[in-house]
């Protein structure tokens, strides 16, 4: 860690730069002899990702940002703060502290924090940080955070962990125990030292699977902003054996879009033609598997089992894009280069043979403008396309 990058004409510099060319800056040098201009250039690559991703970080002068890998991996202030109200006690211990967001929002809902960093570097730059952000009732350790629970004899109310993906893991679908630290391995320890886990995971994880390597699962949430899934929460509570809750969450600037259902509950859908309305489910629900839960919670018809598409004649309140359908034709190409004025239109494919690619090289059709068409299939097997304009909220 540099302290010259605080000096205040460095983090002026840094400021006034963080729209400019990085190439031509690291071409051009550094104007301050004890910071390299590779050092300049991370700080600037690193806050400007920060700008959204942590807002209230961004706006402090003097704070120190790490390589930009780390900021990509660390929760966003939205995140981090939803999973600090889905606990609570006195104590928390993070065992993969990183950047320390999460621990910088448990520390607005418990009295002592621990982050735990195997990175020496980063972890003095993120007690660095707590100084600046005026936060003390948090504590850092530099080191392995298993190895920190193993000597201490302190048992906490929660142990929050991120585990990171192997880096000789391949493909996208992984297992926990591919993972470090590998919690299904070390989970009757951990249970010796607390009641409560909290599991934070990539969205890619596959969450049966997940369920199978863990004990006591009694929350999964599936959190989405934007319509973009971020995390997957696993909470974990000593000897709970009965079901588990899943619930989606998707947050954008307009509304915040909640569903809850219980895992493996039998739900059975109802089907239907297309109707009056069309409804899309948002990335957290489809990430979650609840699609005949949602059928039967909100009484609307599902088109086809695979084509995660929903209809009703009575418009819902929904967790999702809600459409109204002007008609629809069976999959014709001839029919469909004629079907719009302008040629253009937004494509969604969803359980249909062909890819959005292949379909616009085929139909000609454009992005953009504000038809909707949905390329899909009805129980009947005919492959359909839904045309469609976006309903107002």
């Amino acid at each position: 860690m540099n302290k010259a990058i605080l000096h205040p004409k460095v983090q002026q510099f840094i400021a006034e730069h963080l729209k400019s060319d990085i190439t031509k800056l690291i071409l051009t040098g550094s104007p301050f002899e004890e910071v390299s201009v590779q050092e300049l250039a991370s700080q600037i690559i690193s806050k400007l990702k920060s700008e959204h991703k942590i807002p209230s970080w961004f706006t402090n002068k003097d704070i120190y940002y790490p390589p930009k890998i780390n900021i990509e991996q660390t929760s966003s202030e939205i995140t981090a703060n939803y999973k600090s109200k889905l606990i609570e006690g006195e104590t928390i211990i993070d065992l993969t502290g990183g950047f320390g967001v999460d621990c910088f929002y448990f520390s607005k809902q418990f009295k002592k924090v621990i982050h735990c960093e195997i990175n020496e570097v980063l972890s003095t730059l993120v007690k660095h940080n707590y100084e600046q952000l005026k936060i003390k009732n948090i504590q850092t350790f530099s080191g392995d955070g298993i190895e920190y629970l193993k000597k201490s004899k302190e048992k906490f109310d929660v142990i929050y962990i991120d585990p990171s993906r192997r880096n000789e893991t391949k493909g996208k679908v992984f297992l926990l125990q591919d993972c470090i630290p590998n919690v299904p391995e070390n989970m009757d320890f951990l249970f010796t030292k607390t009641s409560q886990i909290l599991i934070k995971n990539s969205p890619i994880l596959d969450i049966t699977s997940a369920i199978n390597e863990l004990k006591f699962v009694k929350e999964i949430h599936v959190v989405a902003t934007n319509n973009e899934v971020k995390e997957l929460l696993f909470l974990l509570e000593k000897d709970y054996h009965k079901s588990i809750t899943i619930t989606t969450v998707n947050r954008s600037k307009k509304e915040l879009q909640l569903f809850n259902f219980k895992y493996k509950e039998k739900a059975v859908s109802t089907y239907s033609k297309p109707l009056t309305y069309l409804y899309e489910p948002n990335s957290a629900i489809l990430k979650s598997g609840g699609f005949h839960q949602i059928s039967n919670q909100l009484n609307i018809f599902k088109i086809q089992e695979h084509s995660h598409l929903y209809t009703s004649n009575q418009l819902i309140k929904f967790p999702g894009r809600v459409f109204k359908i002007e008609q629809t034709l069976l999959y014709q190409k001839k029919k469909i280069k004629n079907l719009l004025k302008n040629n253009k239109a937004n494509i969604t494919i969803r359980n249909f043979p062909k890819t959005v690619d292949q379909i616009r090289k085929e139909t000609k059709i454009k992005e953009g403008g504000d038809s909707y068409l949905f390329f899909t299939k009805l129980t009947t097997e005919e492959l359909v396309v839904i045309v469609c304009k976006k309903q107002q909220r």
